[in-house]
């Protein structure tokens, strides 16, 4: 696996910030940032997203908070990710 950094939370401090990835292999996006706390968690975990779905949020997953200002950078991830999907389909 390798991956293809997009960007960081133009803000950050130097420490654990929102940051984004490609994986070159599969196209999708990695994503890192502060995980919710627990009334967001809640609130994500009870609300029904598709009828019929199941509420919660499995074990193996988290809920994360991206900063309105890294918006751009998913975008731009966005694209990359796409490009990258584009390009495996043309070799296959």
């Amino acid at each position: 696996m390798t991956l293809r950094f997009v960007g960081i939370d133009p803000n950050t401090g130097g420490e654990g910030s929102p940051t984004v990835w490609v994986d070159e292999e599969s196209a999708d996006l990695v994503l890192q940032g502060e995980e919710a706390d627990d009334p967001l968690r809640d609130l994500a975990g009870s609300t029904e997203w598709v009828p019929g779905h199941t509420t919660g949020i499995p074990a193996h997953e988290r809920v994360i908070r991206i900063p309105v200002r890294a918006v751009p950078i998913l975008r731009e991830a966005c694209d990359a990710a796409e490009r990258t999907d584009a390009a495996h389909r043309d070799v296959r």
